[in-house]
């Protein structure tokens, strides 16, 4: 029993020395990671999460979390008697449904992943796109309504957060410059705050095993790939469309700044820990 107990402890040690060089790499870099599916929606994948973020900033990175909530923005809208309505797989979002998607992911989504993070360590603070200038947009297209791209990210806000040592969580509602809400896609949103923060990483925790040549073949996932190959991919009609403006996102954020971007699978208890220290890594990896 005893050998038993100690060949764990020497598990657990390489484990550890294996992951210290990683730790040395990204310490003082920041990391900008898109919070979603099932990573969110799953109380047990919610909890690792957290502990992995926490387990991060603790060991001198600096994790910016941004998220969206579009099942819960659906829920919400029902429980109030609306009915979610969709162009091209877009939700339209006229003034009372910006309203509802404030609550949604301002009043609820957020609170609750400040909250999960805060459980592990009081370092998590949730704001929106709309706080200290954060996002400017303008308006996609009319039959659309109040929904949003970005035109502008002023990071200080988020910068000043880090210096004091704390962990933004971002919901994805943003200004636009007629002073009214808008609702943003929070992949986008992602990749431009991971641009406007010279990310060393953007991540997006997502449903599947990662990007794939041939969707949904798992068969076919690719362990890394460069900007060239990614939009040859999207070009093609290879990948989910669920995944292209991730896709999108990662590509213009390599090509304007950000070291690298990985998209994981969520559903993977410690999906953050087993790609930045681990050798093996999961997922995908993009690089410029």
């Amino acid at each position: 029993m005893n050998d038993g107990r100690l060949s764990t402890a020497h598990e657990k040690a390489h484990i550890l020395a294996e992951a210290l060089p990683y730790m040395r790499e990204f310490s003082g870099k920041t990391v900008v990671v898109k919070y979603g599916g099932n990573a969110m929606h799953t109380p047990e994948l919610a909890d690792l999460f957290a502990r992995d973020v926490v387990l991060m900033h603790l060991v001198g990175m600096h994790p910016v979390i941004v998220h969206g909530g579009g099942p819960q923005i659906s829920d919400l809208m029902r429980r109030l008697g609306k009915e979610p309505e969709f162009v091209d797989g877009l939700r339209v979002t006229d003034a009372e449904t910006v309203d509802i998607a404030r609550m949604a992911l301002v009043g609820k989504v957020n609170r609750e992943v400040v909250s999960s993070l805060n459980r592990h360590g009081s370092f998590a603070v949730g704001l929106s796109g709309e706080d200290a200038g954060l996002l400017t947009v303008t308006q996609r297209d009319e039959r659309l309504g109040f929904v949003g791209d970005v035109s502008h990210v002023d990071p200080s806000i988020v910068e000043r957060l880090i210096r004091e040592d704390l962990i933004p969580v971002i919901a994805t509602i943003g200004m636009g410059v007629d002073g009214n809400a808008y609702n943003v896609n929070a992949d986008t949103v992602a990749g431009a705050i991971a641009e406007a923060l010279g990310a060393e990483k953007l991540v997006y925790l997502t449903d599947v095993a990662g990007v794939m040549s041939d969707y949904p073949n798992e068969y076919s996932l690719l362990s890394q790939l460069d900007v060239s190959d990614l939009k040859a991919l999207i070009e093609a009609g290879s990948v989910g469309e669920g995944m292209i403006p991730k896709l999108e996102s990662c590509a213009h954020a390599l090509e304007n700044g950000v070291t690298r971007a990985h998209i994981l699978d969520g559903r993977i208890p410690h999906a953050l820990l087993l790609e930045f220290f681990t050798r093996e890594g999961i997922g995908t990896m993009v690089y410029p």
